[in-house]
């Protein structure tokens, strides 16, 4: 299992490498840690092309590449790689392609002092063209240790068993804790509605359980408020958690598209956030495996 980091020599990309290792160390997966160059053209800030500049800037690529594979854990089996793209997420793409990636991991930003999180361009375009779920790091994510909990959020829309098989194989292949949630904006006083979404609730633990084969522990609640964002505000956290929810309904197949509700989600959200596409059932056979290189090796 490979994940493709989109890493920069910023804070962003450190929260981006983080979230992966920590990501990768509870899934027991390795990182093709990616660092995009800016193909030539009339748009970049030198043109016609200076060999010299082109020169210098791979250097300082490949020392920025080393200095991020030397912050990986050591049980995390990590590779390098410099990808020429015409933009960031384009070679992020095509990386996770060629290497058969079963998620893409970059920094999202945030704004204030409470890592609410801000998507910033990179993170956008690959919400709206990725094949494979992705990982966003909310600003500051400082977490290496292993993930300790997996939220799920369930809803009753077209595409919704889709999230909960990916979030469930995921919990069961570690054995990590599964919590589904379902969240509402409703008035405290609409009973019925907060009925109905408990009993919704039950059936996916029950299918989860089904699906996690009793390798995790599966529970589930209702979170309510009067807008999404409040709902989200009322939940309570790991420091270790991530949260898995479906990409909109208008998205086209296997593809990402974060909808009006992940976006609200996102704005409040304080742990990481992975998006899944429609109709996702896994990275598609891509042919034998690219050769690996050693570890600051860039491809």
């Amino acid at each position: 299992m490979r994940y493709v980091v989109g890493y920069t020599a910023t804070e962003r990309g450190r929260d981006a490498l983080n979230l992966a290792c920590a990501i990768a160390r509870s899934q027991g997966a390795s990182l093709d840690v990616v660092m995009v160059d800016p193909e030539e053209s009339p748009y970049t800030a030198v043109y016609p092309p200076d060999r010299s500049y082109a020169g210098l800037l791979a250097e300082q690529m490949r020392t920025w590449l080393d200095e991020a594979l030397a912050l990986v854990p050591e049980d995390v089996e990590a590779r390098g790689h410099i990808r020429p793209a015409d933009s960031d997420a384009r070679g992020l793409i095509d990386a996770a392609a060629e290497f058969g990636a079963e998620l893409i991991v970059v920094g999202a930003g945030s704004n204030g002092l409470f890592k609410r999180f801000t998507i910033g361009s990179v993170a956008n375009a690959l919400l709206h063209a990725a094949h494979i779920p992705v990982a966003l790091a909310p600003r500051g994510y400082s977490r290496v240790a292993p993930i300790s909990r997996i939220t799920c959020a369930v809803g009753e829309r077209r595409g919704a068993e889709d999230v909960l098989e990916v979030a469930s194989e995921s919990a069961a292949r570690r054995g990590l804790p599964l919590r589904l949630v379902s969240m509402l904006a409703v008035d405290s006083q609409d009973g019925a509605a907060m009925d109905e979404a408990r009993l919704h609730i039950a059936d996916r633990v029950a299918r989860a359980k089904v699906l996690t084969s009793g390798r995790s522990e599966v529970t589930g609640e209702a979170a309510q408020g009067r807008t999404i964002e409040n709902a989200v505000d009322g939940m309570e956290f790991d420091d270790g958690e991530i949260l898995v929810i479906g990409s909109s309904r208008l998205a086209r197949q296997n593809q990402l598209f974060i909808g009006p509700t992940a976006s609200k989600v996102l704005r409040s959200l304080p742990v990481p956030m992975v998006v899944v596409p429609r109709n996702y059932t896994g990275p598609a056979p891509l042919g034998p495996e690219f050769p690996n290189t050693q570890p600051g090796e860039p491809q």
